[in-house]
């Protein structure tokens, strides 16, 4: 039963902003149109662009303004079968969509591939000379962006070819995993029934305040993933070996290079803010001993880890969920909260739980000319009021950058968790100060701690664990056995001796998204907390004068390189003691529900 015992049941997008329905007759005329437009764009511009002394900057900039419009049209299509498509992944006529419209995508996306590569082929002299032309000032970043990845391109002859077996490759066994993971049923024995319930109603059931209920989860959870161990390995033994075939034939340095470039950050930095981590992760390791005191035990099993501490959390509404979070974002911002209402009034979010569902959440924002979308799973648990708070982050991310252009509208990853954390921070904030009980104040400041670790500390286990992987397949192909060595050996270094880990737990790397759909996307989730913690300490500092230069942080979308925007709001994220900075503040709510706790301060020196 859709939304079986959750307040969000009915709680569902409506996508007719886009296209009435899966088989609307619009979708096939704007791939049509889109097709007409891009035979005329390469009639018009192929072999204009790569040889010296042409284009003119106006004609370049001509070129790119029809490209992009065409790739918005092109993106419409493509928003709408994704979107239908993760609102239930089991449905045939959404499946033969979002198979259809990706190859049609593909098609039309290799008729267009040549003006870039033309422009990528044009002598660096010519093309410095173009970029400083002011007709393009508005494109320079986007223009620059792509030729970083200059020598790493391969012929458009061959990159059609990249493109068309990815439908049958990567593409295709990212639809496996989507559609087994989201097919799953966890058996669970509860109140003397035995239930089905989805991956996210099982993740859910970890923060519950019953220990016996928590433990059964855990085992059901990695009993059910190890019985489909054969299908998840070998998806990401091919994913991954994909990724190493690519790596090769385009030149890359390392599997994270290419991440590298479109996050536009260098492996240098990366690897700094890694370390800083891992330097860090004695504050985690401390908590835990402080909270396995809390709980009564020796020590913290895993399935602890997110056990409720202090007073029980009252369970949350949908509705209260919707109230707390414009209040605490109408308390930052008027604009945060007129926006934010919106998702809400107009049914821009999918909250629902069912089976087929999307698992975990995220937020769309498919071009400047469409307002975004969020899918979630709510579950009624106070936890999933920060996530909504999160999406809900990303969402006002995309419609204040809206001023952009499509080229100029997406962030890397890097900045891409800017607004989503930092709309958490003033939701959990506000929970705090209207909570009157210092028991239930000491439950809530527990859970953003222990969230705060699973983006800060275990992204950063993710991103050690996809590294071993992928140095461990470049000697043979994956199994099983040596995937969970690689996932025990990372989540040890981490958890130290503070925290027990089962034997099942080897198969926790097996329900990860992003470890399919986008590889090494887990570091970017460190920068971001990172990166807010230290914002936020700003915004607490300086209080109202902060605002209008946050707000036109993320205004300014992905018009410039992160390094330059956050430079003006005085971010050099090169320097190790920017870093520590947020870990720093880490420290700080640790040691805040250390004495809320009444406990004795017992945290290592930092």
């Amino acid at each position: 039963m859709p939304g079986q015992g959750s307040s969000a049941a009915g709680i569902t997008w409506d996508l007719t902003d886009l296209f009435a329905s899966h088989d609307d007759p619009q979708i096939e005329a704007t791939l049509e149109e889109c097709r007409r437009r891009a035979d005329a764009f390469a009639a018009r511009y192929r072999g204009t662009v790569r040889w010296a002394g042409s284009p003119s900057a106006e004609a370049l900039l001509a070129g790119v303004k029809e490209l992009e419009a065409i790739q918005e049209a092109l993106g419409r299509v493509g928003a709408y079968a994704g979107l239908l498509y993760a609102s239930d992944t089991g449905r045939l006529e959404y499946q033969n969509l979002q198979q259809r419209v990706e190859e049609q995508g593909t098609d039309l996306a290799n008729r267009l591939l040549f003006f870039e590569l033309e422009w990528l082929g044009l002598e660096e002299g010519a093309a410095a000379s173009l970029l400083r032309e002011p007709a393009l000032a508005p494109y320079r970043h986007y223009l620059e962006t792509l030729r970083r990845f200059r020598p790493h391109k391969l012929s458009e002859a061959e990159e059609k070819v990249v493109n068309e077996k990815d439908n049958t490759g990567r593409r295709a066994f990212g639809r496996l995993f989507a559609e087994l993971t989201s097919s799953l049923a966890f058996p669970l024995e509860r109140d003397g029934q035995v239930r089905d319930l989805t991956l996210s109603e099982t993740l859910a059931l970890l923060y519950q305040p019953d220990r016996a209920l928590r433990r059964r989860a855990s085992e059901v959870l990695f009993e059910v993933l190890a019985r489909h161990g054969l299908a998840l390995t070998v998806t990401y033994d091919a994913l991954v070996q994909d990724h190493l075939l690519m790596d090769r034939l385009r030149r890359y340095p390392h599997p994270m290079a290419e991440r590298h470039l479109s996050n536009e950050i260098d492996q240098e930095a990366v690897e700094r803010m890694l370390q800083v981590a891992e330097a860090n992760y004695g504050i985690a390791q401390d908590y835990f001993a402080l909270k396995a005191r809390l709980l009564g035990l020796p020590r913290l099993a895993l399935y602890d880890q997110y056990a409720p501490v202090g007073g029980p959390l009252p369970a949350c509404t949908f509705d209260r969920a919707r109230e707390v979070i414009l209040a605490a974002l109408g308390a930052f911002a008027p604009v945060f909260r007129e926006v934010a209402d919106q998702f809400f009034a107009r049914r821009w979010i999918d909250a629902e739980i069912r089976k087929g569902k999307h698992g975990g959440a995220f937020c769309s924002s498919p071009s400047p000319a469409l307002h975004p979308y969020i899918l979630c799973n709510y579950t009624d648990n106070l936890r999933d009021v920060m996530t909504v708070a999160h999406e809900l982050g990303h969402g006002l991310h995309g419609w204040l950058a809206r001023k952009q252009s499509t080229f100029n509208y997406d962030t890397p990853l890097t900045t891409a968790e800017t607004a989503s954390v930092f709309g958490e921070f003033l939701v959990f904030d506000h929970l705090l100060r209207e909570e009157p009980d210092p028991a239930v104040r000491l439950a809530l400041l527990c859970g953003k701690i222990e969230d705060t670790f699973a983006t800060v500390f275990r992204q950063t286990v993710l991103t050690r664990f996809e590294q071993e992987a992928f140095t461990r397949r470049k000697g043979s192909r994956f199994t099983a056995e040596g995937l969970g060595e690689a996932w025990l050996k990372a989540n040890r270094r981490y958890y130290g001796e503070a925290v027990e880990l089962p034997e099942g737990y080897r198969w926790g790397w097996s329900y990860i998204p992003h470890f399919i759909h986008t590889r090494f996307y887990c570091y970017a989730y460190v920068f971001g907390e990172l990166l807010v913690l230290a914002l936020y300490r700003m915004y607490r500092e300086q209080g109202a004068t902060f605002i209008p230069r946050y707000l036109a942080l993320l205004e300014a979308g992905g018009s410039d390189a992160p390094e330059a925007l956050l430079a003006r709001l005085g971010v050099d994220f090169r320097d190790p003691s920017f870093w520590q900075k947020g870990f720093d503040e880490i420290r700080r709510l640790v040691e805040q529900a250390t004495a809320l706790a009444g406990e004795p301060r017992v945290l290592r020196a930092g």
